[in-house]
């Protein structure tokens, strides 16, 4: 698919890496729907890029709130050809506190309700709306691209939750693949190395300064523009499919 020619949603696409995907995408032409909480600069990011982008707000936690958006964000531009999901929490914490107590287990339960449940959610809905597009000379109806992390290969100390979380949308890419291929629709996730969003913020300066240097090269930190290259990319070559590619300057994580 052309981007010029497509409407893709983006979840938590107010911010960070979603924002980035959504200036990219109208950069080249195409159109998006930003799919964000109410509280969030969703709107005011449509009021600058103008037409070619629209705000729906949502609680991507909240099963009825999502079967409302995702209908609502597909008639804003009267399709939705691409889904882009962006929208992610991570708070870092040990499993046990340094006397032996518990952490609440609502840490782990919100990571994944947020990180997966919630993605997962949004994507049932988008490709109801997906199947039906008509397809084009290959066949293709649509492509989903999810956001994961090379936590969920590699995650550190305090990052179970959010660890599991990216892991579940790791191992969530190929069987949704092969059960949307009969649609001709594609899936793909991004895993991020160490990106230069809101949410660096849970890390100290210390602990990033680190993870850069280990970047095998360049040594920066990564960018939105960085994440909404690559999905470009994927809309325009249709080759790719069920695949998880790492964008993280060929950093591994290490406990050291």
């Amino acid at each position: 698919m052309r981007v010029s020619e497509s409407v893709a949603l983006v979840t938590g696409g107010a911010s960070g890496l979603g924002a980035g995907v959504v200036r990219t995408l109208v950069d080249q032409g195409g159109r998006a729907v930003v799919l964000d909480l109410p509280t969030s600069a969703g709107q005011e990011m449509a009021d600058d890029l103008g037409d070619a982008v629209a705000f729906v707000a949502v609680d991507v936690t909240d099963p009825d709130d999502v079967a409302r958006a995702v209908p609502e964000a597909a008639r804003a531009h009267g399709r939705v050809d691409v889904l882009v999901s962006c929208a992610g929490i991570s708070s870092g914490q040990r499993i046990v506190s340094r006397d032996g107590t518990p952490r609440p287990l609502e840490h782990f339960r919100r990571h994944i309700d947020v990180n997966l449940v919630g993605l997962f959610d949004v994507a049932r809905h988008t490709v109801s709306a997906m199947t039906g597009n008509e397809p084009n000379a290959e066949g293709e109806r649509g492509l989903i691209v999810n956001i994961a992390s090379i936590a969920g290969y590699e995650g550190q100390i305090g990052q179970a939750s959010y660890g599991a979380s990216k892991a579940g949308v790791i191992g969530l890419t190929l069987p949704m693949a092969r059960d949307l291929a009969v649609w001709g629709i594609r899936v793909m996730a991004i895993a991020p190395g160490t990106m230069d969003t809101p949410m660096l913020a849970t890390l100290n300066e210390e602990f990033i300064d680190k993870l850069v240097a280990d970047n095998i090269f360049p040594h920066r930190l990564g960018t939105p523009g960085d994440v909404g290259a690559l999905v470009a990319h994927f809309m325009e070559n249709t080759f790719l499919n069920g695949e998880v590619v790492r964008l993280d300057a060929g950093l591994r994580l290490t406990t050291n």
